[in-house]
């Protein structure tokens, strides 16, 4: 009898779970959101590219720290001897209403990560759990699955490095800009003067603004170049579907 020949068995495409409807559609309000308020941001900075600290700051006072740009008001001394286009009405008023809609997102998608246990199984540390090994796994490539295995860049799960940004990004980052960014309002400073004080003043919570903002879209640089060497249209497309496909042959690498 002949030996039987092996075969080469092509593993079927699976379809696995990986993000949840509330979480698809907050993750891409909450990139609309933070482009408007980024996009319009900068425009508003233009508009007096200089930063105080403390209550009060205007062109009389010696500014924390200025950037050399031109600016769209004739008023701000700035080195050039033209002044740029005045975007400060509209870029104002959107830059509000996109506020309005990262805090509503932000507090639907913080109400579901608890009641659904998205962040406790996703992201809070799990029982047990030795961060520095993670640590040290992550940084090698290594991903443990929720049964022990270990694969490499698993599409499936975060690893420790991820769900420490993730987490700060949340619970530090995105409180602080909208803490931050409400300071900034002579309306809330009226009716919560503390939360303005304890920033050191109006013009300490606009530059403590601006920083952390800044961090925000290093975060989001860093984000999508991570996706981009991760595979850009397999990681959207499981944003978009809320699934990760031929999850079973990654797991099996």
């Amino acid at each position: 009898m002949l030996p039987r020949m092996a075969t080469a068995v092509s593993e079927p495409r699976v379809a696995a779970p990986r993000h949840t409807a509330v979480v698809r559609v907050t993750h891409w309000l909450t990139v609309v959101a933070f482009l408007a308020l980024a996009i319009t941001g900068y425009l508003l900075v233009l508009s007096h590219p200089r930063f105080y600290w403390g209550e009060i700051g205007n062109v009389n006072m010696k500014p924390l720290f200025s950037f050399h740009v031109p600016s769209s008001r004739d008023t701000v001394p700035t080195g050039y001897n033209y002044v740029l286009p005045d975007e400060n009405g509209w870029s104002r008023a959107l830059h509000f209403q996109a506020a309005w809609l990262l805090v509503l997102t932000g507090i639907v998608y913080g109400i579901a990560g608890f009641a659904s246990g998205h962040f406790r199984r996703n992201l809070f540390p799990q029982r047990g759990e030795r961060w520095w090994q993670a640590y040290w796994r992550a940084l090698r490539g290594v991903q443990t699955r929720d049964d022990g295995v270990q694969s490499y860049n698993s599409a499936r799960g975060y690893n420790v490095v991820q769900r420490t940004v993730y987490l700060g990004v949340i619970f530090v980052l995105f409180p602080a800009v909208i803490w931050t960014g409400l300071a900034l309002s002579p309306g809330f400073n009226a009716a919560f003067p503390f939360f303005v004080d304890v920033l050191g003043g109006r013009q300490s919570a606009r530059t403590l603004h601006f920083f952390v903002s800044d961090l925000l879209v290093v975060f989001l640089v860093v984000h999508v170049v991570m996706i981009a060497l991760a595979g850009f249209w397999s990681r959207t497309r499981a944003m978009i579907t809320g699934r990760v496909e031929n999850a079973g042959a990654e797991e099996n690498q």
